[in-house]
């Protein structure tokens, strides 16, 4: 059996995703800016998708939503475009110690270009504490940037009452949802946020495309120049099948979410509580409750060294699952500034399990799962001169 939970990496593209995609390869294929019949046609599908996605995030106008190459590109244009757009106002930004690499490499390079970052601590579930936000906001404050959920350990941060707090001070708020678009409900509106990260391969949708919502009382300079694409905001030949999938996955997404997420909840709950309920000496990194529906990250006291190995033995039954984020898979053997951030030792900080749910999984393949890490993890304690010692399901 083939069983994949790497759904925070990437989501394979669904069927009906797939199927309405085709004609823009090779009917509909023309380039979205001419001016001819054809070109009108890719154009018309373009401003149809716009309208859908800005109508699923609550946004006023459909042209505050900026298609994208995907996630990456989006956060980028997010915290360079207002830092520059803004600078004569204020060069200070505030983001978290556990925002994904995209964020913390942007912040890292504009504190280069001379502004000043505030990297806010998180508690031992990794979540932000609103009053840190607000003792850390400043004058010359003039972005807050905040993920939706970690892409690690699943925890949902109370971006709602950030936003509110950065709305006091009139500071926009920006916050990174490519793991909570299309699992849990985004209104930018009664939200607050100033701007939105979305993307489409973590929804069913193809790769290479995304959005950014930037409401449109916020100043933001174009990071990328060209032809003045996407009201000149991000210039690029607009892939017109990619935007057209994306629509499709998000409408999916919501139309389905009433009876996917809990399904999907459930699925969670059940890992959730047969590995912490069990002797494998296993512990919960993240909120328990307070997490994304289809995130289960663990660790096993005494094996964390053992981390890739244990993924190496799944994936040898043909269970597909990560130790961390898929971004981060390139800095090899370097510790999780995620985990790190919650209070993880560097042992630790290696030797997380991430187990992600996704749409098409069954419960068929989480019995075979759990059967599967048993055996692992049994196979591994058998070899290990660590004694197991008990542990409390909520951490180290």
């Amino acid at each position: 059996m083939n069983v994949y939970l790497d759904n925070a990496a990437s989501t394979p593209v669904d069927p009906r995703v797939l199927e309405a995609i085709q004609p823009y390869y090779h009917e509909t294929f023309a380039n979205a800016s001419s001016l001819h019949s054809p070109g009108r046609k890719a154009r018309e599908a373009i401003e149809s998708a716009r309208a859908k996605i800005a109508s699923l995030i609550g946004a006023r106008r459909p042209e505050e939503v900026i298609f994208t190459s995907g996630g990456t590109e989006s956060n980028n244009l997010a915290l360079k475009g207002v830092a520059f757009a803004n600078r004569r106002q204020g060069r200070h930004i505030i983001t978290t110690r556990i925002e994904h690499d995209c964020i913390l490499n942007s912040a890292a390079w504009l504190e280069g270009q001379g502004f000043s970052v505030t990297y806010l601590n998180v508690d031992s579930e990794g979540l932000v504490r609103p009053a840190d936000l607000a003792a850390a906001l400043r004058d010359d404050t003039i972005l807050v940037s905040v993920m939706h959920a970690n892409h690690e350990i699943g925890t949902v941060e109370p971006v709602r009452e950030l936003a509110r707090i950065c709305a006091e001070r009139n500071v926009p708020f920006h916050t990174d949802a490519c793991q909570t678009f299309g699992k849990l409900p985004i209104d930018v509106q009664k939200d607050g946020f100033g701007l939105v990260t979305l993307n489409s391969h973590k929804i069913y949708g193809p790769k290479g495309v995304g959005a950014l919502y930037v409401r449109s009382s916020v100043r933001i300079d174009p990071w990328q120049h060209g032809g003045g694409h996407e009201f000149g905001l991000r210039s690029s030949t607009e892939n017109v099948p990619g935007i057209v999938g994306f629509a499709e996955a998000a409408e999916l997404c919501e139309a389905e979410r009433s009876r996917e997420i809990p399904r999907l909840t459930r699925l969670r709950d059940r890992i959730l509580d047969t590995v912490l309920s069990s002797s494998w000496g296993a512990y919960l990194n993240g909120h328990r409750r307070q997490r994304l529906p289809t995130n289960a990250n663990v660790g096993f006291f005494g094996l964390e060294g053992e981390a890739i190995t244990l993924l190496l033995r799944l994936d040898e039954r043909g269970i597909a699952v990560a130790t961390g984020s898929a971004c981060s898979s390139h800095q090899g053997d370097q510790p999780s500034h995620v985990l790190l951030a919650i209070g993880r030792d560097p042992v630790q900080a290696r030797g997380a399990l991430r187990v992600t749910l996704g749409r098409f999984n069954t419960e068929a393949e989480i019995d075979y799962f759990l059967e599967e890490l048993r055996s692992a993890v049994g196979s591994l304690r058998s070899i290990s001169s660590v004694k197991l010692e008990p542990m409390a399901a909520g951490g180290a």
